[in-house]
């Protein structure tokens, strides 16, 4: 690779990691959020399909149905609500530990100097996407 084509393509990779690390946490959350939507529709949905298979029952049968279809309805969005926060929690979990890491990379280019120093603190920013 000549030299002026790697320098554009470093610069290219700098340019394109910022926006990367600022929609990365915002990213996820959203994917957990749409996620968590779908498992709550699907879980609407099969209570209704059981509350319409209830309906055909009678006495306490009728009733013992209902029952287990509500509590498969409310454990289904249960579980999809502690997905969505675990989801969210891990993200900020990895910005928090991204940051972290530049920092200490960051750091560590200190003791360098120049174009030595540049290209280090590329690097560290590239590979902890800030």
């Amino acid at each position: 690779m000549k030299p002026h084509t790697a320098l554009l393509f470093v610069l290219g990779l700098a340019m394109v990691s910022p926006v990367y690390a600022a929609d990365r946490k915002d990213m996820m959350e959203d994917r957990a959020e749409a996620r968590y939507d779908a498992s709550k529709d699907s879980a609407k949905h099969d209570y209704e399909m059981a509350k319409d298979n209830c309906k055909k029952m009678s006495g306490n049968a009728k009733d013992v149905c209902m029952k287990d279809a509500k509590a498969a309805y409310v454990g289904a969005t249960s579980q999809a609500k502690a997905d969505e926060k675990s989801t969210k929690n891990q993200a900020e979990a990895d910005e928090d530990k991204m940051k972290a890491n530049y920092k200490a990379a960051k750091e560590r280019c200190d003791s360098l100097s120049g174009q030595a120093k540049d290209a280090c603190v590329n690097e560290a920013k590239q590979k902890y996407y800030q």
